[in-house]
């Protein structure tokens, strides 16, 4: 499973690199902002998209809408990936098409089977 996963820190892209490598099926991709992640989207062949939802520019949930917006990605399931896990932020990124809010910190011994999980794989 290809994942492309956006986040403007450099420490939480490097646990993310480390933590997903765990899991030999599956193929990560990371960029480290939204337009990073919008171009990307279009040219690769992604299964899911994983997004910070605060980060400078362009945040996950205008990236979140831009995607599902595009005919191109609107079929890419994503998932937050975020510290702002209060209601309200939750409901904003269900609302905008995200299949899955999971919560930073996170657990890098069991974050690939989390998003497996929000997958459904």
């Amino acid at each position: 499973m290809r994942l492309l996963c956006a986040d403007d820190e450099e420490d939480i892209r490097t646990i993310l690199q480390l933590a997903l490598s765990l899991d030999p099926d599956l193929e990560v991709e990371l960029v480290e902002s939204g337009e990073a992640a919008l171009a990307r989207a279009r040219t690769g062949r992604f299964d899911a998209i994983v997004l910070d939802g605060m980060m400078p520019g362009l945040d996950g949930y205008e990236t979140c809408r831009r995607l599902k917006a595009d005919p191109a990605t609107a079929s890419l399931p994503v998932i937050f990936l975020t510290a702002k896990t209060q209601r309200g932020e939750v409901e904003q990124a269900l609302n905008l098409g995200a299949v899955a809010c999971l919560m930073k910190p996170f657990d890098p011994m069991t974050l690939a089977a989390q998003l497996r999980a929000a997958l459904g794989r």
